[in-house]
């Protein structure tokens, strides 16, 4: 993918705690830090398409991710760029050449299961059975260890605030696998959607990037708490 035909991303920021004051068992005053959750209303081409609730850690990438993850682009070219303003809390992406079906696409939404209530568009459901591992993908146990101890070690919202979810991206070579990405929000969906987006700018330009030309060394995605279904490779 050229250089040229990346969207361009804005860098918005915004505080990912606030401090409130809480009332002890004691009756005592103080202040106690909390994940800042805040609303981020999606438009694509002037057009309404969502409000993701989030922490705002990496909010161009997460709008990226989603939009690839709900199937609604298809290489990331086709956006031209993404501009997120949080004193109004909007994202406005553009397109080059606008999203086809976009109202048939949006039309049907289906709500998840999970710790919290979600939904996607129906369209991605179409495609749930075709997504297929590589043959040779696998992680150690030792390796799976490291992970998880890698990202234990890390400063965390959570460790200073609780209450939200991480996904980490690392690249699994021969020896100790390598932190690329560490994503933290209120919904594992949102930290994913936003790994998903850094990969798409980063590795794998369009949706039908063939697993060969991903880097050597693979990739592996690890939602803490659920290990099981969560590390994948690619």
């Amino acid at each position: 993918m050229q250089p040229s035909l990346l969207p361009h991303l804005t860098r918005a920021q915004a505080p990912l705690t606030c401090e409130i004051d809480a009332v002890n068992e004691y009756g005592e005053v103080q202040k106690v830090a909390i994940p800042a959750e805040r609303a981020l209303t999606v438009y694509v081409d002037k057009r309404e398409l969502v409000t993701l609730m989030t922490l705002g850690a990496h909010p161009e990438l997460l709008v990226l991710g989603y939009l690839r993850n709900q199937r609604l682009v298809r290489e990331v070219g086709d956006i031209e760029s993404i501009t997120v303003d949080w004193e109004v809390g909007a994202a406005a992406v553009k397109t080059r050449h606008g999203i086809s079906d976009i109202e048939e696409k949006t039309a049907r939404r289906v709500v998840t299961t999970g710790c919290g209530q979600g939904s996607v568009f129906g369209g991605l459901m179409d495609e749930v059975d075709q997504i297929v591992l590589p043959p040779d993908a696998h992680i150690t146990q030792a390796q799976l260890y490291g992970l998880v101890n890698t990202i234990r070690l890390k400063e965390t919202t959570y460790k200073s605030a609780g209450s939200v979810h991480a996904c980490a991206l690392f690249a699994a070579g021969v020896g100790e696998p390598e932190m690329l990405l560490f994503v933290e929000d209120v919904g594992r969906h949102n930290a994913i959607d936003t790994i998903a987006g850094w990969m798409w700018v980063n590795i794998a330009p369009t949706l039908r990037t063939d697993v060969s030309s991903l880097p050597p060394e693979g990739a592996l995605r690890l939602r803490p708490g659920e290990a099981g279904s969560a590390a994948l490779a690619g």
